[in-house]
């Protein structure tokens, strides 16, 4: 299952595998504007203490997309 969440100008691509009944691992992946400058862009990674339930999966693997689009470009002005 994959979403696309738009975030301070760059999107964060979630997808969830599902690795049980009921219960999925994360992964996200940044991509937007000034993603490529930094060498990150498409790289792919895996959120951790896994499996989640799909509402779960869904709210950490935006979470940490959100947390790593902040340490890239800094807090909001």
């Amino acid at each position: 299952m994959n979403r696309s969440i738009p975030y301070r100008g760059f999107e964060i691509h979630l997808n969830l595998n599902q690795v049980a009944p009921d219960m999925y691992n994360v992964t996200f992946q940044i991509t937007g504007h000034n993603v490529e400058r930094l060498s990150v862009d498409g790289a792919i990674v895996p959120v951790r203490h896994g499996p989640f339930s799909e509402r779960w999966a869904y709210l950490v693997g935006e979470i940490a997309g959100q947390a790593a689009i902040d340490v890239l470009i800094g807090l909001e002005s």
